[in-house]
């Protein structure tokens, strides 16, 4: 299949399902990741889409009040990317 280009990852049990919501879109179940769980997968995945997408979902987050920190943080022990985001967090205090 050449369209669209797939990239296959795995997540252990807890990565599918902590901080994902079900929402009815039109019938059909979607699952959709919580503010503080997207930022944390942003910092898991800064390598692949840039640190800077990473740092903006993060400032957009705290900003708009959309998350806290203790949410923030949980969702960084479990992505295990706590000691990536740590800096960033404690600028935000």
């Amino acid at each position: 299949m050449d369209y669209p280009p797939l990239r296959i990852v795995r997540f252990s049990d807890p990565l599918l399902t902590e901080g994902v919501d079900e929402h009815l879109i039109d019938s059909v179940p979607v699952r959709i990741t919580g503010v503080a769980r997207t930022v944390a997968d942003c910092f898991k995945y800064r390598n692949k889409i840039g640190r800077d997408i990473a740092l903006e979902a993060l400032r957009e987050a705290w900003s708009e009040r959309r998350t806290g920190l203790e949410d923030l943080w949980h969702f960084a022990k479990l992505c295990r990317v706590a000691n990536v985001m740590r800096p960033y967090l404690e600028s935000l205090m």
